[in-house]
C-alpha cells in the first residue's frame, strides 16, 4: 500500500492512476487526515446472452392462473 499526501498526488496523478490501474493500492490522504482510496473502476455492462441457462420458461408460463379463476371472463 502506498500513502500519498494529496499535494504530492496532485503533480503525479496520471502515474498514480497508472499503478492502481496495474492492481497497486494507493491511498490519498488530506492534511485533516481523511484518506481516500484510488482504485480501478470496471463498468458493469451486461452481455447479450449471459444469463442463458439461468433463467427458466415453463410450458404453461401464459396459462391462466387458478387464484384468478374467478375474476376471468
Amino acid at each position: 500500500m502506498q500513502k500519498v499526501d494529496i499535494t504530492e498526488a496532485e503533480g503525479r496523478l496520471a502515474e498514480l492512476i497508472a499503478e492502481a490501474a496495474r492492481g497497486e493500492e494507493i491511498v490519498i490522504t488530506r492534511s485533516d487526515g481523511v484518506s481516500f482510496k484510488l482504485v480501478p473502476f470496471a463498468e458493469a455492462r451486461p452481455r447479450f446472452g449471459s444469463a442463458r441457462g439461468l433463467v427458466e420458461m415453463y410450458d404453461d408460463f401464459d396459462e391462466p392462473l387458478e387464484d384468478f379463476k374467478d375474476y376471468a371472463p
